[in-house]
């Protein structure tokens, strides 16, 4: 042990640590110079009018309905993709069914299709002159440059996150402990509640931010089919988008939000993998 302690590969064990400092070093000065520096430009460029703009650029009215816009669909679409998730994640790893390789296909479907594209799709569908658009807009029915096509792409975009984190750890838990109870008289709800969920609660958490950490800094599919309403359809980013061209400093002003919520959901993640991290990588 002491030998291979003081070489590795045959290389001194300063060359070892000279390296490995060197490689550490390299990669905090690309993640400063990519993620750090942006993120204090944000900040400076936003109370660069003073701490008083700031206030009056985030107060705005316009602001104030994406800011609710943005936390609304992120409320609408997080559960719902919680229940998908779990009931997703259930039966493809406690069922044997036909189509079971085609809907972890579709699970993953929006990891390739890009946003944008994925907002046109629902434009074809939902649309005026979609598939489905006559007969909504016969009965009053918008979907899309309205709530239900910010939901329904929200949704769309953010998916996976929940099945992606539970489906391997649950394949890795197996069903023993569930057919346990089952045999001793439990119920299905009390299996969930009592038996899967008390072992998935982390993995199921840590998908959850990571899905609304997506719900609210979506922009391409969105973008498609929000219709640019300010007040009415525009979200967080879209506001963003459009301050950018009308006044520089408040639409900084107004990206600082969406980056201040960034570091909070980090900061949330790293406290999970920190706490149960055992759980959350048992798998990966």
């Amino acid at each position: 042990m002491a030998v291979v302690a003081a070489s590795l590969g045959g290389r001194p064990a300063w060359t070892v640590r000279a390296a490995r400092g060197a490689l550490v070093g390299a990669a905090l000065i690309v993640m400063a110079w990519l993620l750090v520096l942006p993120l204090l430009a944000i900040i400076a460029e936003a109370f660069r009018q003073g701490v008083a703009f700031y206030i009056d650029a985030i107060r705005q009215p316009d602001t104030l309905a994406a800011v609710r816009l943005t936390l609304t669909i992120a409320a609408i679409a997080v559960p719902l993709n919680l229940v998908f998730g779990l009931a997703a994640a259930w039966s493809m790893t406690h069922f044997d069914f036909r189509g079971k390789a085609l809907l972890g296909a579709l699970i993953d479907l929006p990891f390739s299709v890009s946003p944008v594209v994925a907002g046109m799709m629902l434009v074809l569908v939902y649309g005026r002159y979609g598939w489905f658009g006559p007969w909504l807009e016969a009965h009053g029915v918008q979907v899309i440059f309205a709530m239900p096509g910010l939901v329904l792409a929200t949704v769309f975009v953010t998916l996976p996150f929940v099945a992606r984190e539970l489906i391997p750890l649950m394949q890795a838990q197996g069903s023993e402990q569930e057919e346990a109870a089952l045999t001793l008289g439990a119920g299905g709800w009390q299996i969930f509640f009592r038996v899967t969920l008390p072992r998935i609660r982390w993995a199921l958490l840590y998908g959850v931010l990571l899905c609304n950490a997506r719900a609210m800094g979506e922009f391409g599919a969105v973008y498609v089919v929000s219709g640019h309403l300010r007040g009415l359809t525009n979200t967080l980013p879209l506001q963003v988008d459009q301050l950018y061209e009308e006044n520089f400093s408040a639409a900084f002003a107004v990206a600082s939000l969406l980056a201040l919520l960034s570091v909070l959901t980090l900061g949330i993640k790293r406290l999970v993998e920190w706490r149960h991290g055992s759980v959350l990588h048992a798998v990966r």
